[in-house]
């Protein structure tokens, strides 16, 4: 006859689940959003039976070839981008996955996977037993299922790195036959164009000149190809003195120009 007995809350240690802080927060924020490179992965089984490790393994294999989107296994925390913790989180393991999460550097995705990893599965109420990852370590994203299958485990991955979004959302361009892209400032000639741009470029760097250089000529052409109207109303609103001279040197450039 079983009967079942629950362990008293005083014999139960209760722990401790670690916290970002703000700076790390905004860290991993930008992870999610710019990485534009392959990424590794280290697993930490915390106790499980080992059903997600062979699913993962067969995930990693050229069967299924995750690396085919840049996710890729490192044997050390110290070179992983995503925490893979397997298992629900046992007395024992409790430590090293600590260890494991301290030793990979920030910012960093932790992926709870599997129902122990989520949940603790079938071990939940176990005596030796505090639940799924999250109990213990900020997880971003849950991986469910016993064990979950290996394009359950990709579509996990593509999740956690935006990758899926960006497949849905890729859109291909091709340029139709006889199709020409409109020429910007057509009514400013082409060599007064350059002399603009390059003037504007050597007084304010590459990419400040560059933005200097299109105000000056979208004022310009605003009301037809000689809006110097538009250019001076444009000088006296600068409350820079520099970007008003660099202005008022754009148009001397201008007026210098020969026609056509």
């Amino acid at each position: 006859m079983l009967i079942e007995r629950q362990v008293s809350e005083r014999l139960q240690h209760r722990i401790d689940k670690i916290t970002l802080d703000e700076g790390v927060a905004k860290a991993k924020a930008a992870l999610l959003n710019d990485i534009k490179r392959s990424v590794y992965l280290y697993r930490v089984d915390c106790g499980g039976c080992n059903g997600c490790e062979i699913e993962i393994f067969s995930t990693i294999t050229p069967v299924f070839d995750a690396e085919r989107f840049g996710i890729k296994n490192t044997p050390s925390p110290r070179h992983a981008d995503i925490m893979v913790y397997t298992g629900a989180i046992t007395r024992l393991m409790r430590m090293p996955a600590i260890r494991a999460y301290e030793g990979a550097p920030d910012p960093k995705l932790v992926v709870s996977f599997g129902a122990c990893g989520c949940t603790g599965g079938i071990f939940h109420d176990n005596y030796c037993v505090w639940g799924g990852s999250d109990k213990l370590v900020p997880v971003d994203v849950y991986i469910p299922g016993c064990p979950p299958t290996p394009a359950q485990t990709i579509y996990g991955f593509a999740i956690a790195l935006g990758l899926l979004g960006q497949k849905l959302k890729h859109t291909e361009i091709v340029e139709k036959p006889g199709e020409q892209v409109p020429l910007r400032y057509e009514a400013i000639p082409y060599k007064t164009r350059t002399a603009i741009e390059r003037k504007a470029r050597l007084l304010s760097g590459y990419c400040t000149g560059r933005d200097m250089a299109d105000e000056f000529m979208t004022v310009l052409t605003a009301d037809g190809a000689d809006n110097l109207a538009g250019v001076d109303a444009l000088i006296a609103k600068q409350q820079d003195p520099r970007r008003r001279e660099i202005l008022e040197d754009l148009k001397s450039v201008y007026i210098s120009q020969p026609a056509g």
